[in-house]
């Protein structure tokens, strides 16, 4: 009788393994006290501007956890809290790590920071992340590809948040999480598709005013600031990848979502796949995500910086405050380009 049991108790436990269902031991850990939750597996393809394409060996890579308080849009445009969870997965970093770049506009614009990834699922929903979003970030690795969950349970109300249904995209640092899309298949590198001309070494940048297009539309022109405007200002020790140290520096004007917001609609198709791009004088140029400016939860927003002092390389400048590079701080801008 006594052996009976004990093999019963070790089958259950066997079959909770097998079916992904684990549970810890109580600890200090908030988000380490319930039961982890399998996600199945996931086949995804590798392809575009690359010269490695090919399918994702994810049993070479590391899982990576992150905490995320999901909401997302209903059909009347408000908002709608969906649950707390624990994500493990495998970062788009590691995902994309030892790809090997193969621009097709190389031979104009050789820098990376106007390249894109598009993921796709199983039933033909694209959500994308800038390249600067994947690997400038001073807190890497914030966008996975789920395998396992785990309910982030309140203590009081016990409130058990519906489980995910199978692996899928999380984006850690976005306020909406419309971008965290069900069974990627497929992650396809891209380069902003505009071409303009580009001027090595030009001396004088300056451009007094930003023209703002929607395609190939403009919609308006940027010449100041608002009178009433209260600066935001931000301290950096300002480092890029190719120089090092710019110095130690601050910064101040006014967000980047405040300049676009009269540009953009706030709904599920922009958060998931609008881009926008910061051209310079010089056509040096970065692309950003509509989430990475709009839709953030980390608070770290883009600054664009009064320059209007500086003759040289004014008078508008980003300055990327997520980033630990300053490479995406494109200086001298005359033009930005919102692509819904």
């Amino acid at each position: 009788m006594k052996n009976n049991i004990l093999t019963l108790l070790f089958s259950l436990f066997i079959l909770s393994i097998v079916n992904g269902q684990i549970k810890p031991k109580e600890t200090n850990d908030f988000y380490d006290n319930d039961t982890l939750f399998s996600l199945g597996k996931v086949t995804v393809e590798i392809a575009g501007e690359i010269a490695n394409p090919g399918p994702v060996d994810f049993s070479q890579l590391p899982l990576h956890q992150e905490i995320v308080k999901e909401a997302l849009l209903n059909e009347k445009g408000d908002t709608a809290f969906v649950g707390a969870y624990r994500y493990d997965g495998y970062s788009l970093y590691d995902i994309l790590n030892d790809r090997v770049i193969q621009k097709k506009n190389e031979k104009e614009f050789n820098p990376i920071i106007d390249l894109y990834v598009e993921v796709e699922n199983d039933k033909g929903e694209k959500v994308v992340f800038s390249w600067g979003e994947i690997y400038y970030p001073i807190n890497r690795h914030k966008i996975i590809i789920a395998m396992q969950v785990m309910r982030i349970v309140p203590s009081k109300t016990k409130d058990l948040w519906p489980l995910p249904t199978g692996c899928k995209v999380v984006a850690a640092t976005d306020l909406l999480t419309e971008r965290n899309i069900y069974n990627p298949v497929k992650i396809t590198v891209k380069s902003y598709p505009k071409s303009f001309t580009v001027t090595r070494d030009m001396e004088d940048l300056y451009s007094n005013e930003i023209k703002i297009y929607k395609k190939e539309q403009q919609l308006s022109t940027f010449t100041g600031f608002p009178s009433k405007n209260i600066p935001l200002i931000y301290h950096s020790v300002f480092y890029g990848k190719g120089r090092g140290i710019h110095g130690i520096s601050t910064f101040n004007g006014m967000s980047v979502k405040e300049l676009l917001w009269p540009y953009f609609s706030r709904n599920k198709s922009n958060i998931r796949q609008a881009l926008i791009l910061v051209v310079a004088k010089d056509g040096y140029r970065s692309v950003f995500t509509y989430s990475e400016v709009f839709n953030r939860n980390d608070f770290q927003d883009f600054l664009l910086n009064d320059r209007s002092d500086d003759k040289k390389n004014g008078a508008f400048s980003i300055f990327p405050a997520p980033d630990f590079f300053s490479d995406r701080a494109v200086k001298g801008i005359t033009a930005i380009y919102l692509t819904e």
